[in-house]
């Protein structure tokens, strides 16, 4: 097994520093879906954090890293999808920085204006996610602005937070189901888990649209994908981040895919049974528990709804029977 990223005071103090600025989010068994699934299903709900994502808990870690190591720097700039974008200009704005965060062409309108009311910049770039990256990478070392990552340890040090909350009130989880976008939720459970010993298996959950994680796990290297075109946009990644597939590749029980329209059930799901809205990535391991329903029978399973932050159209699409576009 390898060496975890972080030490469990490492963790704790992660959380100390989150819980400073939001509170730990509940998680629920939710008795409809044990009724639906044959299983108890608690939900660990990062929909309820002040962006309506678990992204935030990096942004905050990871602004807080900056300022101390970096007291100078005037900005950072970046690229997302929108969770990751909405905490970041969130705590940097917080923090008296400036935030310019790029994302691709057709991105959520609703996403896009949460981050600029968060006081973020927000500038479109080219058709995917990979594509805006790189331009935030390149504009990163132009202006002199610090470039965050989608994958960093002090990004993850903050995700982890929600596992530790997690782990901390249900330690003995059969199985809990995360999507894998850039890789930081499934990280940060696998390190609290492994810190602190428990047996639980952590399944990582992508799009079948979207699947360079299971082709690069095949192909023992880096797989990148011609297309991510999902509405589970949160998993709707191109090629995987290395540092990420390193620790997912030995720490998951299996990765495995949902399709779209699977994730679109999982949503009518959640709001039939509990009443949350949850957007694609959100809805994925609830789809893959669906779809595992038999192997889980009589379990006790954790599914994270990593967020809520689904445009209206694509919601009212949704829960009218179909499938959103892209």
């Amino acid at each position: 097994m390898p060496e975890p990223l972080f030490t469990r005071d490492e963790i704790e103090a992660a959380a100390a520093l989150v819980h400073a600025q939001m509170p730990p989010t509940p998680q629920y068994a939710w008795p409809l879906l044990e009724q639906e699934l044959g299983c108890e299903v608690w939900v660990k709900h990062e929909n309820h954090t002040p962006t309506g994502a678990f992204k935030v808990r990096g942004a905050l870690t990871f602004i807080d890293w900056l300022k101390r190591t970096h007291p100078d720097c005037p900005g950072i700039v970046t690229a997302t999808r929108g969770n990751h974008g909405q905490g970041q200009a969130m705590a940097a704005t917080a923090a008296g920085m400036t935030a310019k965060i790029y994302v691709p062409e057709g991105n959520s309108v609703e996403k896009n204006a949460a981050m600029r009311a968060f006081g973020g910049q927000v500038i479109v770039h080219g058709a995917d996610f990979d594509t805006a990256r790189a331009e935030a990478m390149r504009v990163a070392e132009e202006e002199g602005l610090f470039p965050v990552p989608p994958f960093h340890p002090e990004l993850v040090r903050g995700v982890a937070t929600y596992a530790l909350e997690l782990f901390t009130a249900q330690p003995d989880l059969d199985t809990v189901y995360v999507p894998i976008g850039c890789g930081s939720g499934i990280c940060g459970l696998i390190t609290v888990r492994d810190l602190l010993g428990l047996k639980t298996k952590i399944v990582g959950v992508v799009s079948e649209n979207a699947d360079c994680v299971l082709r690069s796990m095949a192909a023992n290297d880096m797989v990148e994908t011609e297309t991510a075109r999902t509405f589970a946009d949160g998993m709707a990644v191109r090629v995987p981040v290395p540092e990420a597939m390193a620790i997912y590749a030995g720490g998951a029980e299996r990765i495995i895919t949902v399709s779209d329209e699977e994730v679109a059930e999982a949503i009518r799901l959640y709001f039939r049974a509990t009443h949350n809205v949850a957007e694609g990535a959100g809805a994925a391991p609830l789809a893959a528990l669906m779809a595992e329903r038999d192997m889980m029978a009589g379990r006790r399973v954790g599914v994270i709804l990593c967020g809520g932050n689904i445009d209206t159209d694509w919601f009212v699409t949704v829960m009218q029977g179909g499938v959103p576009q892209v």
